[in-house]
This record gives structure tokens, C-alpha cells and sequence, in this order.
């Protein structure tokens, strides 16, 4: 595959989070849940899409946080996923966040493996290199409903264990439908640190033996991506400026 400049295409997926600290922004924001899902489908070069609710701290709670709210998407190559975040749908949710008060930040992103359905979907054409230097991870899985005590009972401590760890640079649990899906973003320096946090014993170790052993999960996904470039700030910083720093 080849882009518009005839040089090889990278497929990109975007994830775009929205704060909105204005009560006002954050029903706005709720009501686009409805709206935005006639305007996505509409953007030049979309693909796979995902409009998205987050949980109270950090995301990785039951409990909903009606200021954050994320947006997924695909693209053929970086010039339309760029090009996307121009299209009427992302600019009104931008623009709307900063005139509540809030901020919007995008990161563009390359699969670089994946496995595993969304939706009944694979919606990451991952390039199968292994990324070097910093890289970003996505989980996603549906919760059977049977499961649900058991789950939300072990992800705060996993969420405590990941907030300590200091080779995390940046997380963030979002979700589609409130205790049923839950998706989780980290950025990591490294293959290394991610996997050294997957395999240590403790909380995050311990709830994957029994997701495997108790079928916890209907669906899931797994995925790695190399970093492509940013727009925007969250926390008021650019992410991906700290991300290289701390990985220096």
C-alpha cells in the first residue's frame, strides 16, 4: 500500500481525549454521544471508530467521569489521520473543550502488533515490527456480565500498582459502555518496562491468571503501537515532550 506521495503507507490509529470542567461542557459532551455517531462515518479516510466515556482518577474505575471523554479512530496513512482532526466532528469537540476550559490532545499512533477482536472487529493493521524506544499499549476487553464483581474488585488495586510504577509515562482507562467495556492507553520507555510490569508478581498478574482460568472476558484485544506525534496538551503539558525526556 502506498500513500498519496507514492511512499509507503502506515496505517495510524488516533486517540483524541477531551476535558471538559464546565458542567455545561460536560452535558454538551454527553449529548454528542448521539450526535457525533452521525458526523464520524461522515469524515474523509475514517475507519474504525470509537466514541468513548472515561472513569473517575485515572479511568480505571466503575464509577464514570463525566469531564473526559475519548474518541478512537483509524486511518489509511498519518496525512488523513491528520487531516481528519480538521473535519467539523473532532474540531467541534475541540473547540468546545477549550472555550469550557478545558483541553483536547491527540496522538498519532502505527500498529505495531495486535491480537485479538474489538467489537468483532481488527481494526489495527499492525506492520509486525517491534517498536524501539517509547511505544504505547491499548487493551480492550467486554466483561461477561456474570464477571463483573470480580473484576471491578481487583482493578482498583491494579490501578495503584500501575499509578506506582515509575516507568509508566502516561495512563488512562476509558471505556464504551460503563462496566461492561473497559479499554485502557499507557505509553511505556520501553518493551522492557511494559513486559516487566505484565510478568512481576502482584495485582496486574495475579487478576490476568484468573481472567484466563475463570473466562472472565467475551471479547479482547491486545495491541502495541509505535509514536508518531502529538497535537495538543493534556494537563496542561505536552505528553509526548515529558515521554522523551523521562525515556532519555
Amino acid at each position: 500500500m502506498t500513500d498519496r506521495n507514492g511512499a509507503a503507507a502506515i496505517n495510524t490509529a488516533t486517540l483524541t481525549l477531551h476535558r471538559f470542567p464546565a458542567i455545561s461542557g460536560r452535558l454538551w459532551a454527553l449529548g454528542q454521544m448521539g450526535a457525533s455517531r452521525l458526523a464520524l462515518p461522515r469524515v474523509p479516510g475514517i475507519g474504525f471508530w470509537k466514541l468513548m466515556g472515561s472513569g473517575t482518577g485515572e479511568g480505571f474505575t466503575p464509577r464514570p467521569n463525566t469531564a473526559v471523554w475519548a474518541i478512537l479512530a483509524t486511518w489509511p496513512d498519518e496525512g488523513a489521520a491528520r487531516a481528519g482532526m480538521d473535519a467539523p466532528v473532532f474540531a467541534r469537540w475541540r473547540n468546545r473543550a477549550a472555550a469550557a476550559g478545558g483541553e483536547a490532545w491527540t496522538i498519532f499512533l502505527s500498529p505495531a502488533s495486535a491480537r485479538g477482536h474489538w467489537s468483532g472487529s481488527t481494526p489495527f493493521d499492525a506492520d509486525d515490527i517491534a517498536p524501539t524506544g517509547p511505544l504505547a499499549a491499548i487493551t480492550r476487553a467486554t466483561i461477561r456480565p456474570t464477571k463483573l464483581a470480580r473484576f471491578w474488585n481487583r482493578a482498583p488495586a491494579i490501578s495503584d500498582r500501575i499509578g506506582a510504577d515509575p516507568n509508566v509515562l502516561f495512563k488512562i482507562g476509558v471505556g464504551e459502555v460503563p462496566f461492561l467495556h473497559q479499554v485502557t492507553f499507557s505509553i511505556w520507555p520501553d518493551t522492557a518496562a511494559m513486559h516487566a510490569f505484565a510478568r512481576n508478581n502482584g495485582p496486574h498478574a495475579e487478576a490476568i491468571k484468573a481472567v484466563r482460568e475463570g473466562n472472565w472476558f467475551a471479547e479482547e484485544l491486545y495491541a502495541r503501537f509505535h509514536i508518531l506525534g502529538e497535537a495538543g496538551t493534556w494537563g496542561g503539558t505536552k505528553i509526548l515532550t515529558q515521554t522523551q525526556k523521562a525515556a532519555a
